[in-house]
């Protein structure tokens, strides 16, 4: 049975906004308590996943959270109405508004870790929401991920949807940013790819920034969805997260085959052992991207590695194309790469698109974090909630959605104002009823 990669991306939300919260993602540090512009994100977010459909590839989305997250609010001994809450918070503790109305759900890359059904124990496709304990405005987000993931993926004899990991710092989860796929063709089995910042022989002392990524994580997520051996796990360089990489999407990006990376990426002996075990199982094609042609920064700060890597649209791994943020044009040594690396015929990047994903960018997200990849037969296709694949004419309608719902630019200081918590609502609240969910939301159901 043929099976493809769908791509999932995150539909941002209303509450768009520059918060700055996460320790090592620079380009998030860089841009705090900046004025964002929630629409022109979420129309960027809806152009991108166009043009991945024009090009003949399968397209779907997750689910913007509900944010303010109320509940988070009340847990921490707020009391009242939601409105009472926002105005209680603005004036004792105005930097928990930042957590609770943070958009980072919007990079579906941390959303899950996928495993296909033709690599699990089962021949399910299975799902595990990452924890993402790291940080706090991240680490709310799992029990709306599962959520999201048990309505889209709601046929229990394909998917299983599991909880995410025990929310300790031992079991520190990323989901499918530190995940890689790796096969000869989607629908034979293959190489569950698992990148990890830290493990117990980590000397910790010598990171600047966290390694979000814990082994045991990565090892008991395998686990859950039956990988036995076909788990492979690569360790990221120090230098790596200390140069900004917090994720390792942020320096390699696999599809198929191919692993495309940095030099600098990972630890050379954790290197040597995966890449001989990823040769022994497949016809493993690495390509990588020395320091010398394009510096580790240049390559952090474009975003070269957070690009899409996609096969071709029929799923022809020998004609592949990365889907670039427009930051790597931008660059002068990661567009002359790029022109090399087109007309290189030693390895199968064949095009590069160019996206305007900018207002993520800002935030500490490329094209690579906004999506979450789904390889599914054509039963499992077939399976899915189709209010979540996208066509021409659902990507209009949510378009018009935004263009009705969405400021044109929001401030730090506008998250105190509880008429924005029901603006909020009232998109949340329409967009449930464009996809027909019912009382999806928490404050629908309250």
């Amino acid at each position: 049975m043929n099976s493809t990669e769908v791509n999932f991306d995150g539909l941002i939300g209303p509450n768009h906004n520059y918060s700055g919260l996460a320790f090592g993602n620079l380009a998030s540090s860089r841009n705090a308590k900046n004025r964002s512009q929630p629409k022109l994100a979420a129309l960027q977010g809806l152009e991108k996943m166009r043009s991945l459909h024009k090009l003949g590839y399968r397209q779907g989305f997750l689910l913007p959270q509900l944010r303010p997250d109320i509940d988070t609010l009340r847990r921490l001994g707020f009391r009242g109405g939601d409105r009472t809450i926002i105005n209680k918070v603005a004036r004792q503790a105005p930097e928990l508004l930042s957590m609770v109305y943070s958009a980072s759900s919007m990079w579906a890359a941390n959303a899950a870790t996928v495993t296909p059904s033709a690599d699990s124990h089962d021949g399910k496709v299975h799902f595990t929401p990452a924890n993402l304990v790291t940080t706090a405005h991240r680490a709310i987000e799992h029990p709306q991920t599962q959520r999201c993931l048990e309505t889209i993926f709601h046929k229990a004899e394909h998917f299983t949807v599991h909880q995410a990991l025990p929310s300790q710092d031992r079991f520190a989860d990323e989901g499918a940013a530190n995940h890689t796929r790796l096969t000869d063709h989607y629908g034979q089995k293959g190489c569950g790819l698992f990148v990890y910042g830290r493990d117990a022989q980590t000397h910790l002392n010598q990171l600047d920034f966290p390694a979000r990524q814990s082994l045991e994580a990565s090892q008991a997520v395998a686990r859950q969805h039956g990988m036995g051996e076909e788990a492979v796990y690569l360790q990221q360089s120090t230098e790596a997260i200390n140069a900004g990489a917090f994720h390792n999407d942020v320096v390699a990006v696999g599809n198929g085959p191919v692993l495309f990376f940095h030099q600098r990426a990972f630890e050379s002996n954790s290197q040597r052992h995966a890449f001989s075990q990823l040769s022994q199982r497949m016809d493993f094609k690495p390509v990588c991207v020395s320091e010398e042609r394009v510096p580790l920064g240049d390559a952090i700060a474009s975003y070269l590695f957070n690009s899409q890597l996609l096969a071709s649209s029929d799923g022809d791994f020998s004609r592949m194309r990365l889907i670039a943020p427009t930051e790597c044009h931008d660059n002068d040594a990661v567009r002359s790469y790029l022109a090399e690396l087109v007309e290189d015929l030693t390895q199968p990047i064949r095009d590069v698109e160019f996206v305007d994903v900018r207002q993520s960018m800002s935030n500490g997200g490329g094209p690579a974090c906004l999506r979450l990849r789904v390889v599914l037969n054509e039963t499992e296709i077939a399976a899915v909630n189709p209010d979540f694949l996208l066509n021409d004419s659902s990507i209009d309608r949510l378009q018009a959605w935004v263009n009705k719902h969405y400021r044109d630019q929001l401030s730090p200081d506008d998250l105190k104002d509880p008429d924005f918590l029901n603006e909020c609502y009232t998109a949340f609240d329409d967009l449930t009823q464009l996809l027909q969910l019912g009382s999806y939301y928490a404050f629908q159901r309250n």
